[in-house]
């Protein structure tokens, strides 16, 4: 919401100044030069007397944009808090509903409503005081203008022409005097949109590429880690001195409760993050003196939360290669097994799938997901096998994919499943940040007893699921008056008490 505040509605502040205040702004100053000139050549005592409250009105420009400049800063903040309001709940409007908080989320969004009319109010106020004291200031210029010219004229030091050739020159800037009050409140609060739009431009990236970077060759996939450390700015560590050896083609399993470092394993890879000792290598490259664009176009990710583009299917599958033709796209769906739900649709592979994927089911966007990682064809793939949230149909084709997908790749993945971490070339089981067992499924059941522990969590966990599914298909099934589910649950293949399929 923050971000999305200062890439509209501040863009669009800074926009109208510069594309028409800045130039009213230069018009005005263009014409009180040019005009001051001509009078100060047609009768300079009249015109220095005519400039006389000019201090006056620059004292009230002067006093009006610094108190009107912070208070833009403030509406514009504000705005962004409200619009982050706006943002979560439309996003999480399924959450609001089940939890029944309509009426507290109504309340907070007119809170923050009210205090940005609030702030709005307080600076029509300003606008209301500075305005007329400027209007009253360059209509005093002509009260002045007329009197003392008309003692000249009087004293036949100057004729009745002049006077009126010299307050029609003067008359040229009482509009844009006029105007002044409104372009120094939209310029006060371009400066504000401009601060908050230069926080984001000039803030440093923390992962760049390093001066001599060179770009990453086709590789292996050959993975190590030697002795890594890594901590998050200002917090404490959460990796430490983590050494292991991915070979090409292997599957590399991470294991641990919430919290122990599985994450930021794989956001170390691709260089989400930079290591705070150490250094992670691919095919013998330290990843830090390679380009970022040549290494991470050599990795495939997916995780659980799919994010998809409000583009049609095929953009989304060919987003990491965008020239690809219809047939590799429709290639990489088969093998994604998403091919048969896509023409089931009127528009198939042109069909949009609406913003963050919302006209998918969470099983096709995850197949969509994996078609994409497949058409990129990487030598690295780092997922997230939990399929908790689709049924036992959608599973099994995503769980097919996924297995299409890993072939002969080297492969981290978050276990969540049983039949992953058995198939495991190398199981790394994490706990506050540091390996505290390696092997394989048979040596750690036997020597680790955090492995052990996890394993059983998992058994209880997949036990319990296709419990669940069973007793719900039961029910459904004595509804409508059909046998039970048993010789179905075993036909899909449902984890037994010991784990194995």
């Amino acid at each position: 919401g923050q971000l999305m505040a200062r890439a509209t509605s501040d863009v669009e502040v800074l926009r109208m100044f510069t594309g028409r205040g800045f130039v009213g702004l230069l018009n005005i100053v263009v014409l009180v030069v040019s005009v001051a000139a001509v009078l100060l050549l047609m009768n300079w005592k009249l015109a220095l007397f005519s400039m006389a409250t000019f201090p006056w009105l620059f004292q009230t420009v002067t006093r009006f944009n610094a108190t009107f400049r912070p208070l833009s800063l403030q509406i514009q903040q504000q705005l962004a808090v409200l619009t982050t309001v706006l943002q979560e709940n439309l996003a999480g409007v399924r959450i609001v509903k089940a939890f029944a908080r309509e009426p507290e989320q109504i309340e907070l969004f007119d809170r923050q409503n009210d205090a940005l009319l609030d702030l709005n109010l307080k600076a029509a106020q300003i606008q209301r005081r500075a305005m007329p004291l400027m209007d009253f200031i360059s209509n005093l210029t002509t009260v002045i203008v007329l009197w003392y010219g008309g003692s000249l004229v009087v004293l036949h030091s100057l004729t009745l022409g002049e006077l009126v050739a010299f307050n029609t020159y003067l008359a040229l800037l009482v509009m844009p005097i006029r105007r002044m009050g409104f372009l120094i409140s939209m310029m006060s609060r371009a400066i504000a949109s401009g601060d908050r739009i230069f926080e984001i431009l000039d803030a440093k990236s923390e992962v760049v590429d390093a001066p001599d970077a060179i770009p990453l060759p086709p590789i292996s996939g050959h993975v190590r880690f030697e002795h890594v450390t890594f901590r998050y700015s200002g917090l404490e560590t959460v990796l430490r001195d983590v050494s292991f050896e991915a070979r090409p083609g292997q599957m590399v399993a991470l294991l641990g409760a919430t919290g122990s470092g599985k994450s930021t394993i794989i956001n170390l890879i691709p260089r989400f993050y930079d290591v705070t000792s150490g250094r992670i290598t691919v095919d013998g490259y330290d990843i830090r003196k390679v380009k970022l664009e040549s290494l991470r176009k050599q990795i495939g990710i997916v995780l659980q939360e799919t994010v998809l583009f409000s583009g049609t299917i095929r953009e989304n599958i060919a987003f990491g290669r965008p020239d690809a033709d219809l047939e590799t796209v429709v290639a990489a769906a088969k093998a994604a097994r998403a091919h048969d739900f896509i023409t089931s649709f009127p528009n198939g592979y042109d069909t949009i799938v609406g913003e963050r994927g919302v006209t998918l089911s969470g099983g096709q966007k995850q197949r969509i997901a994996i078609a994409r990682a497949l058409l990129l064809d990487p030598r690295i793939l780092i997922l997230d096998d939990s399929t908790s949230s689709v049924d036992l149909e959608t599973e099994h084709l995503i769980q097919q994919a996924l297995d299409v997908l890993m072939k002969n790749r080297t492969t981290f993945v978050i276990a969540q499943r049983l039949s992953t971490i058995r198939k495991a070339d190398l199981i790394l089981v994490l706990d506050r940040g540091q390996i505290v067992a390696r092997g394989k499924h048979e040596e750690l059941i036997e020597e680790s007893g955090i492995y052990a522990e996890l394993y059983e969590m998992q058994v209880r966990a997949e036990r319990e699921a296709a419990g669940a599914v069973a007793a719900a298909t039961r029910a459904q099934s004595e509804s409508d008056g059909r046998p039970g589910p048993d010789g179905h649950a075993r036909a899909l293949g449902r984890v037994t008490t010991d784990g194995r399929r």
